[in-house]
């Protein structure tokens, strides 16, 4: 999950921190070509990853103030360049707003990153919802670019070359939420049979997602990863890229289990992407199969966050994403309501998951 999807918590520095005051002085005070007065350290309350976060203010004595943030990795790796590292490099070069690389020590397993601010679009949808549409083109735009000109300049460097969802990764995670989430949250005791039946049901499902031509796909593209930075948006959390089918940071975006988008808004936002794409491509898209692939990927993509926020509370208890759980079964029920050609995987899913016996849908019908 995200790198600074965080808010500004004001924790005190927490004393596991690899870095102390003359540590930051040593390298910062070069780099900004004036003396630093003092620092304030926070720790950041951040997602689920095992890497740990700090909001470092720096006081010049000219008197301005800035301020970096501070990844932690969870371990030193001196002989070995990070994937974010790598991943940051290659978007730089093609123009993808990501965050800058101050430094990195590779010894102490720090990154030192220009800092995104507070401001995620989560925010941005809450409080200015008169402008989610221009907003939400913006991120439509970037999926665009890393559809087009980021797929296009692939290289080996890049950890996401090498990386796909197919349908081994497809179905780990299918897996992990049978486990975490109706195993361990729901508490259901899945005999063989029952099991294999919906394995058997999300094993169809991921076969066809794993069929679809891959691009370039940040993996995690939602609210909370993107940062608004003056008038644009600063991508954050892209070291987990992948090649996957094109419909799934669409899914990310539009079906997002932090912001739920009114279904007209994300009707009109799926046809101004089909109207970029189409422009960028110089071709019509069929309108009927991408958005059967769209539903059928946004199933996986909610169950899978589904798993994770069950896996958060099992494995740490950390309560943060209980409530995101009902929203996004709300998408599952929804979209099974809605395509015909889901009722096989939504009986099988209805017989272990209660939740998606209730409600009625209120998606638009595909058939």
């Amino acid at each position: 999950m995200a790198v600074f999807n965080t808010k500004p918590d004001r924790e005190p520095f927490s004393p596991q921190g690899r870095f102390d005051e003359d540590y930051l002085k040593s390298w910062l005070e070069p780099l900004v070509k004036e003396p630093i007065s003092r620092f304030e350290i926070f720790t950041l309350k951040g997602d689920a990853s095992d890497r740990c976060y700090f909001r470092v203010h720096y006081f010049r004595r000219s008197a301005k103030n800035s301020s970096i943030i501070v990844m932690q990795l969870k371990e030193p790796v001196p002989e070995k360049e990070p994937d974010f590292n790598r991943m940051q490099k290659f978007l730089h070069h093609l123009d993808i707003p990501v965050p800058e690389i101050l430094h990195y020590d590779a010894e102490r397993g720090l990154l030192f990153l220009e800092d995104g601010g507070d401001t995620h679009l989560e925010d941005l949808a809450r409080i200015s919802p008169d402008s989610i549409i221009a907003w939400y083109q913006k991120a439509i735009e970037l999926i665009v670019v890393m559809q087009t000109r980021v797929t296009k300049n692939m290289q080996p460097s890049c950890p996401a070359y090498s990386l796909k969802f197919d349908v081994e990764k497809l179905m780990w995670e299918m897996d992990f939420m049978i486990k975490h989430y109706i195993m361990g949250f729901l508490k259901r005791e899945l005999g063989q049979n029952e099991e294999s039946k919906i394995r058997i049901a999300l094993l169809g499902l991921c076969k066809t997602l794993a069929e679809e031509k891959r691009v370039f796909v940040h993996r995690d593209f939602h609210s909370r990863n993107l940062m608004i930075r003056r008038e644009n948006l600063m991508l954050i959390d892209f070291q987990d890229a992948r090649m996957g089918p094109c419909q799934y940071d669409l899914v990310s975006l539009l079906k997002d289990s932090y912001v739920v988008l009114e279904e007209e808004t994300r009707n009109e936002l799926l046809s101004y992407y089909l109207q970029r794409m189409e422009q960028e491509e110089d071709r019509q898209l069929p309108r009927s199969p991408f958005l059967k692939i769209f539903d059928w990927m946004s199933i996986q993509r909610n169950l899978k966050a589904i798993g994770t926020f069950a896996f958060q509370y099992m494995e740490y208890k950390n309560e943060r994403y209980i409530k995101c759980i009902d929203p996004t079964l709300q998408y599952i029920r929804d979209t099974i309501h809605a395509r015909p050609d889901l009722e096989p995987l939504g009986q099988a899913l209805k017989q272990a998951i209660p939740g998606l016996n209730t409600g009625t849908g209120n998606g638009i019908n595909r058939s």
